[in-house]
């Protein structure tokens, strides 16, 4: 009887053991990709490979119900690949922020991909940090051969009758159409980058000399502007002055377009709902983008015939733009977990 009592005890305790989950893996920062080809490592890379390689994010964790595999190092960074587009990159991150594995509480998160530029604003191989990050998805549309003579475009905001309608307010609420990120630490990440120095090549400088603003021939540096964010991949001169238009409309003229990706509306959306669960700190997020093209033509050339030149890895700037994009955000990425005894409970600039 003794024996089966002893017996009894023992499996019981083995099986609150097996039951009792492990303490979740406290995340400093994670670092949000949006693609990667290939591997991980050691071949042609996308977005995620020098952040994998440089930072040593060699522990993978499975991740079945998100896009791709995390890896995370000892230091506390957790990479994380979206996939492209909105829809994947909405999904990935709400299964990132619901995965019981990890502790994303104190987490900062700092979104880095490459992105087309406005002329006006860079040039190729510039970083953006993002103060406003707007949708160009959510809208109502007519085909442009069969809008009114006195419309500028045939795209209107979502509950409106005609493009850029006041008062701009959608029947909806901000929420989705735009994400203001944290003006202060924005402020700390710039100050901290506006110097490093960034790659620039022969081949970025011959098409630099294509182009007649200002900025676009500058060599690569470090700015800070809005974000549009789409799924579509829009391309022109006359597609550019409709995302002037829309970032400055949606954010009552509080920022200038100066980028634009196609996932960022999806991981600030999933993040919004995850700071309202307490799972993230909304106050935490940045968003930088690299300039591996212009997002319109060159003097000479049409819209269409920039388009069929701007392919992935086919772009003037694409290697530059992702070195761009981990030699700015590293800087950033590094400083928070340095400084974590002061950074985990306090933000930068704040």
């Amino acid at each position: 009887m003794r024996l089966f009592s002893a017996l009894f005890l023992l499996l019981a305790a083995t099986c609150a053991y097996a039951q009792t989950p492990q303490r979740p893996i406290e995340v400093k920062v994670v670092v949000v990709n949006m693609f990667e080809v290939g591997a991980d490592t050691g071949d042609a890379p996308g977005e995620s490979q020098y952040w994998i390689e440089r930072e040593h994010l060699d522990r993978i964790f499975p991740f079945p119900q998100g896009y791709h595999d995390l890896r995370m190092n000892k230091d506390g960074v957790l990479g994380v690949v979206t996939g492209v587009g909105t829809a994947r990159a909405a999904a990935t991150i709400m299964a990132l922020g619901s995965d019981p594995r990890f502790d994303l509480s104190h987490a900062y998160f700092v979104v880095a991909g490459i992105a087309g530029i406005d002329p006006k604003m860079g040039s190729l191989g510039s970083a953006v940090w993002a103060d406003y990050v707007v949708d160009g998805d959510l809208a109502h549309e007519i085909d442009a051969r069969e809008i009114p003579k006195d419309w500028k475009t045939g795209y209107v905001p979502l509950g409106k009758s005609v493009p850029y309608e006041e008062p701009r307010q959608a029947r909806f609420g901000d929420d989705g159409n735009i994400y203001q990120l944290n003006p202060a630490l924005v402020e700390w990440a710039f100050n901290l980058t506006k110097d490093v120095k960034l790659e620039d090549t022969a081949a970025m400088q011959e098409r630099r000399r294509q182009f007649a603003p200002e900025a676009a021939r500058r060599p690569p540096f470090v700015l800070r502007g809005g974000n549009l964010s789409a799924s579509t991949f829009w391309h022109g001169k006359l597609m550019n002055e409709w995302a002037h238009d829309w970032v400055k409309y949606q954010t009552d003229g509080k920022s200038t377009y100066a980028v634009c990706g196609m996932e960022d509306t999806g991981t600030l959306q999933s993040l919004t709902w995850l700071a309202k669960a307490g799972k993230v700190d909304i106050h935490r997020v940045l968003v930088l983008r690299s300039a591996s093209n212009y997002d319109q033509q060159r003097e000479g050339a049409t819209a269409a015939e920039s388009l069929a030149e701007t392919k992935i890895r086919q772009y003037s700037a694409y290697m530059p733009s992702l070195e761009a994009a981990y030699r700015v955000g590293h800087v950033v990425v590094d400083t928070l977990v340095s400084h974590w005894s002061e950074t985990r409970d306090h933000l930068p600039g704040q």
